[in-house]
């Protein structure tokens, strides 16, 4: 069975498809330039709207689509505030339909729009994987570059709580896997406001994995951050916290459990350096393999199942071009190689904790105890 939701509002907006053929010029990312640090606060919610707002606003070309994202303003209220600024024509409801309204948004592209398409949980673009994969990655290179595709397909990826296997899984890796898609999942608010202005101006189809969990979190955000010109570059990973002993790359909400780790380790000694990957594809592997080859160690976090993931990636990555630096076996931490348990207790060992990263890092550092000096 699908998901229960409430009853869609009619697909509106019959201007919405004519082409618009005046073009906006804006740069990819901003010329980083020194503003003021602010002490203000803002939650991921708050930086995914005003981004889209601001993109609808200097591109009418922009419009969102997708279930409950207008009369109810977004199932996480992420559209907020968007169908009475934009209207019905650039904000529209559609029935529960993955398939149909991701193809309606990728022949939209196909004619010069810049379709948002919102999936209520990413579990449901299983349902419209054939137009991401076949309509939207694929075409601009079996057109010869004739066809180019500025779609974003965004939503909440992997694990909330106590929502089962149908609605937990991380889809970094299927869609990592794939040429001609681009993969962004942001952990901040400076990466949700950066990555998806980035995404939306982008000339290719852009997959953007947010995370339900850290809706509501709240990051402190400069002034650079909240002008309205601020882009972050795709392919780029941030350093969180500069180490010198062990690198940790991790993205998502596994970012604040690396970071969590990196303070317990600080007070046993380890020096831990956590990478921010930002985007899945393209991976930043200069920025990884740099930290490692300072750092002579690595630990990997994802949420995701082990085989064939993002960390398997960076390990691979990490082992031909930079092995000789290694000082010590790579780690890798990721969700259990089970479907996801719906029981609180089960849930919570199928999904790593921040004490995972800790031990791993501690192996990969030498410092911790044997099992049989422990017994």
């Amino acid at each position: 069975m699908h998901e229960w939701r409430s009853d869609p509002a009619t697909v509106q907006g019959s201007k919405m498809w004519g082409v618009i053929r005046h073009k906006t010029i804006r740069p990819s990312f901003s010329a980083f330039r020194h503003f003021s640090s602010a002490a203000k606060e803002m939650t991921v919610r708050e930086a995914l709207n005003t981004a889209l707002d601001e993109e609808m606003s200097a591109d009418p070309k922009v419009f969102l689509m997708g279930e409950e994202v207008g009369e109810y303003q977004g199932a996480y209220k992420i559209s907020k505030g968007l169908l009475e600024k934009y209207g019905p024509d650039r904000v529209l409801d559609t029935p529960i339909t993955e398939a149909g309204f991701a193809g309606i948004g990728v022949g939209a592209a196909y004619y010069g729009l810049k379709p948002v398409v919102e999936f209520m949980t990413f579990n449901f673009s299983m349902q419209a994987i054939d137009h991401i994969i076949n309509s939207a990655a694929k075409s601009n290179y079996m057109s010869a570059g004739q066809i180019s595709v500025p779609i974003v397909f965004r939503g909440p990826n992997g694990a909330a709580a106590g929502v089962g296997a149908q609605h937990s899984q991380c889809y970094a890796s299927w869609y990592g896997s794939c040429p001609g898609l681009k993969v962004l999942s942001p952990y901040s608010s400076e990466d949700a406001r950066g990555l998806l202005k980035a995404a939306i101006r982008d000339p290719d189809p852009v997959v953007f994995l947010e995370n339900e969990l850290l809706y509501g979190e709240s990051f402190p955000v400069s002034a650079e951050v909240l002008d309205s010109s601020f882009c972050l570059p795709i392919g780029k990973a941030k350093i969180e916290r500069e180490g010198k002993d062990v690198t940790i790359t991790a993205y998502s909400k596994m970012v604040g459990y690396a970071l969590k780790a990196a303070e317990t380790l600080a007070k046993e000694g380890i020096s831990a350096e956590v990478i921010n990957l930002r985007s899945i594809r393209p991976l930043d592997r200069s920025t990884i393999n740099t930290s490692v080859r300072k750092t002579n160690r690595l630990v990997t976090v994802e949420e995701g199942f082990p085989q064939h993931g993002v960390g398997a990636e960076i390990c691979t990555s990490v082992i031909e071009e930079s092995f000789g630096y290694l000082d010590a076996p790579v780690e890798r931490i990721a969700g259990a190689d089970v479907p996801m348990p719906y029981a609180a207790n089960l849930e919570r060992l199928a999904v790593p904790q921040v004490e995972d990263i800790v031990r791993a890092a501690k192996r990969a550092c030498y410092r911790s105890v044997p099992l049989a000096a422990a017994a």
